[in-house]
């Protein structure tokens, strides 16, 4: 018995083992990706600051901010925290050579845009962008930092594009303090998340081929959004709070009874119009998400007219609901959708769509957890655009190498070898993120079932 623990252990050992080179490849490959990037600056100085921030966002540092990355690597702090927060150089270049190549590298015909607004709690008032306003990090109405985010998903994988930082109200109208915080004068126009949107959309979405647009509930409930992307022939599935009204279309006109008016379709709440479905009119799915197991979700489609009549934003709409359940069959969760897809949608392309909105989550965990997003310590427009810039860059370096991990793209960074394999599969746990807390829709289910499996990244060809 001791003989054969002794073997197995010394086998164990040696797999532990990294080749004596495997450092230094690593660095090789990252100064090599940094490459198209540190083109953007033009001065040396400025290219070996950014090189030493992304070493420091893809370390294992707790808390990634200027100082600490400069102690890391024994330099002088002052002079990284300068380069983040008051120097002069442009970030808008290095964000369209992201885009381009994660437009390059990820590119799917059926690939997904979602936009997500993302919190940042602050405690102050110096902080550009800095209000009382919503706060989904927190769930409630708390002093915060709002950015407005693009992110591309296909079935080769999800990353974080472009960003830019949201003003409110009481920032755009006092023009000193928006001067005091470096806000360029062609942003401190009044400009609400969903024009930001927009902007954002207009800039990146020639690069990234996709098929649909999502976003959340705050971005699917005004009807003039919905309106630019029709007006843009953007396909979009847009998440709608439970209090949208609709008009269901696939219910007769009320019959004229000779006097006044002719009878309309009554207005009713998505909530309320889903509660008197019968279970007939759900069909349910079975969502299979990698190591999650699977996911049962039931889903229907309705043909809705929107918005209020006699107004521009009126328009037939898709209604889609999904509803997740426990393994008790009980409902823990209801989405409400609306799209401007053909009423010929298969419902599992609207799932598909679904669930790429959702990776948007993933793609912040990412950037938060292991590059440092939210750990920036700076309080003007320049400042934050430059920290926002170079943690999105460590976190498409992290996706790259995961991806070449997972002999997805073996690059021509380095040879993909046995040896390389076993560095990175003794990594993967550190390379790629895990959530630390299950989301409570999600339900793990041991049982096997014999319901359709959806794997929601890859398009099916059936119907409905």
């Amino acid at each position: 018995m001791d003989c054969k623990f002794q073997t197995r252990k010394n086998e164990l050992e040696a797999e532990c083992k990294l080749p004596t080179d495997a450092l230094a490849t690593v660095s090789n490959r990252l100064t090599n990706f940094m490459k198209p990037f540190l083109e953007n600056y033009s001065r040396s100085d400025q290219q070996a600051h950014a090189m030493t921030v992304v070493r420091g966002l893809c370390s294992d540092l707790e808390r990634k901010n200027g100082e600490s990355i400069a102690y890391l690597f024994g330099l002088d702090r002052k002079a990284i925290q300068y380069f983040v927060g008051e120097s002069k150089w442009n970030d808008r270049p290095l964000r369209d050579e992201l885009a381009r190549q994660i437009g390059s590298e990820l590119a799917k015909p059926d690939g997904v845009l979602a936009f997500d607004p993302s919190s940042f709690p602050k405690s102050g008032k110096q902080s550009v962008g800095v209000a009382r306003q919503w706060c989904g990090r927190l769930g409630k109405i708390e002093n915060c930092q709002v950015g407005v985010y693009l992110a591309y998903v296909s079935s080769q994988g999800h990353a974080i594009v472009d960003t830019e930082l949201y003003l409110p109200k009481e920032w755009t109208n006092d023009k000193k303090r928006m001067k005091r915080a470096g806000v360029p004068k062609e942003k401190q126009r009044y400009r609400t998340r969903h024009e930001i949107c927009l902007e954002l959309l207009d800039r990146n979405g020639s690069q990234l081929p996709h098929t649909w647009l999502t976003g959340d509930d705050e971005l699917g409930r005004p009807a003039g959004f919905r309106r630019e992307l029709r007006d843009r022939n953007e396909q979009y599935l847009l998440a709608v709070p439970c209090n949208t009204t609709i008009r269901d279309l696939e219910i007769p006109e009320p019959e004229y009874s000779g006097k006044g008016r002719p009878g309309k379709r009554p207005s009713i709440r998505v909530d309320r119009w889903t509660a008197q479905q019968a279970d007939q009119a759900w069909t349910r799915l079975e969502v299979r998400d990698g190591e999650k197991g699977p996911l049962i979700v039931d889903v229907l489609k309705r043909r809705v007219e929107t918005g209020k009549r006699g107004r521009a934003t009126v328009a037939e709409e898709e209604l889609v609901v999904i509803r997740y359940k426990d393994r008790d069959e009980k409902v823990v969760k209801t989405d409400y959708y609306l799209s401007n897809a053909s009423h010929e949608t298969p419902l599992i392309e609207f799932c598909r769509a679904a669930k790429a909105e959702h990776r948007v989550e993933e793609c912040f965990q990412r950037a938060k957890g292991e590059t440092g997003l939210a750990d920036y310590e700076v309080r003007n427009w320049p400042g934050w655009h430059h920290h926002q810039t170079l943690s999105l860059l460590a976190s498409w370096y992290l996706t790259v190498e995961t991806r070449r991990a997972e002999k997805k793209d073996t690059s021509d960074y380095v040879q993909s070898d046995t040896n390389w394999d076993r560095l990175n599969s003794s990594q993967r746990t550190e390379m790629r993120y895990t959530p630390s807390r299950q989301p409570p829709h999600r339900t793990t289910i041991n049982t096997k079932s014999n319901r359709q499996t959806l794997p929601l990244e890859i398009p099916q060809q059936t119907t409905t």
